[in-house]
Order: structure tokens, then C-alpha cells, then sequence
């Protein structure tokens, strides 16, 4: 039988927590039990404080919902602001210096490395910041910047700026970002934060080996 305190369902909230204690575990291979992952990992308490923050701001109580999201970052290093919407099973990697804007949004399973920013472009109200898919991962670093789409599945690469929209199954790299796969064009293989390729690597690459042919061809 649940057990509620005020409309709170608490056996609802164990179960939430499980459930997104399972799902770090399944994608940090640091993670070496459940009580780990729970007291001491800062993404995890940033995105259980955001949910009493995000609930607080629905109910009109927003100089509360913004003082939580204060003490948040305080206490985590990451900023979410209270009316951002963020999915289930999103892990927020080491935490540091990840930014969240106000009309933000974060699909389930999503992963968000340190230093990530999903954020505006300048004064605009209404809707102003970034939409992820699901299963969408953001590198350390990366700025992902204006009120547009990254589809399902993709990758943005550590560092990159991304300042339209990704297709789904996509990998964007570079800065300005560039998307490097898509379902048009696959990637030759399985890609993490570091086996990414950089584009303007790849093509001055290209160029030398042209310059060297040349070369021998005068020979």
C-alpha cells in the first residue's frame, strides 16, 4: 500500500529513485553499487532537486521553486532552471558546470556531460532553448544553443556548439557543429566522446595527402 504525505506518493518517489539508480548504473561503469550512486553522485541529486523545483513552479510557487534551484546549484554545481523539463532515467555525468535554461527540455535516457550548456541566444522570450530527443548524449562542453530540436539517438561531441537543428540518429561535431551521421549516412562505426571524428582534421588530412600525390606526379 503506498504511503502519501500531503500528494506526495512515496512509494511512487522509492520507486522513481530506483529506477534511475539502475539506469546510471547500467551506463557508468565507475558506479560500484546502489548506495554509491545515491549518496554520493551530484547528477543524481541535481535531478531529484529539480523535481521538487519543477513541481513547486507548476503549482505557482515560483520564488520557492527558484530558491530550491539555487540551493541546487549550490550544492551540485548544476544550474536547472525550475520550469525546465527533464525526462526520465537522465543522467547528469560528474555535474559541474552544466547549465539547464527555462524553457528547455530533456527527453528520457538522455546523458549530459560536465561543463554542457542547453541554452538561449539572447533577450527572446516564449520559447528559446533546446528540445532533446531521447537517448540523446551531450558532451563535456558542448553549447547547445536556441529553441530547436536534437533528435532521438544523437550524439553532440564534446565541445561542440550546436546552433540548429540535428536530425535524429545524428552525431554533430565542430564549432559551429556539423553533423558528421545521420541515417542518410551511418558512421562507419560506434562512436563515444573520444572516437569522434573532427571535420576540418579530416579534411585538411585530404588535402596533404592531394599535396603529396602532386608531389610525386612532378617527380
Amino acid at each position: 500500500m503506498s504511503i502519501f504525505i500531503g500528494d506526495t506518493d512515496i512509494t511512487g518517489v522509492y520507486k522513481d529513485i530506483k529506477e534511475e539508480i539502475r539506469l546510471i548504473r547500467e551506463r557508468d561503469p565507475a558506479a560500484s553499487s546502489d548506495a554509491e550512486v545515491l549518496l554520493l553522485y551530484s547528477g543524481l541529486h541535481a535531478v531529484l532537486l529539480h523535481r521538487v523545483a519543477h513541481k513547486l513552479h507548476k503549482k505557482g510557487k515560483k520564488l520557492s521553486a527558484r530558491a530550491v534551484s539555487q540551493f541546487n546549484r549550490a550544492v551540485t554545481g548544476v544550474e536547472i532552471h525550475p520550469a525546465a523539463k527533464i525526462g526520465k532515467g537522465v543522467f547528469i555525468d560528474h555535474g559541474s558546470g552544466v547549465v539547464i535554461g527555462e524553457t528547455a527540455v530533456v527527453g528520457d535516457n538522455c546523458t549530459i556531460y560536465q561543463g554542457a550548456t542547453l541554452g538561449g541566444t539572447g533577450k527572446h522570450t516564449g520559447k528559446r532553448h533546446p528540445t532533446l530527443g531521447n537517448n540523446v548524449m551531450v558532451g563535456a562542453g558542448a553549447k547547445v544553443l536556441g529553441p530547436f530540436t536534437v533528435g532521438d539517438n544523437s550524439k553532440i561531441a564534446a565541445g561542440a556548439v550546436v546552433l540548429h537543428e540535428v536530425p535524429p540518429n545524428s552525431t554533430a561535431v565542430g564549432v559551429p557543429a556539423r553533423n558528421i551521421c545521420s541515417d542518410k549516412k551511418p558512421c562507419s562505426e560506434e562512436l563515444d566522446q573520444i572516437h569522434i571524428p573532427d571535420p576540418i582534421a579530416n579534411e585538411l588530412e585530404n588535402i596533404r595527402k592531394r599535396l603529396d600525390e602532386l608531389e610525386k606526379n612532378k617527380k
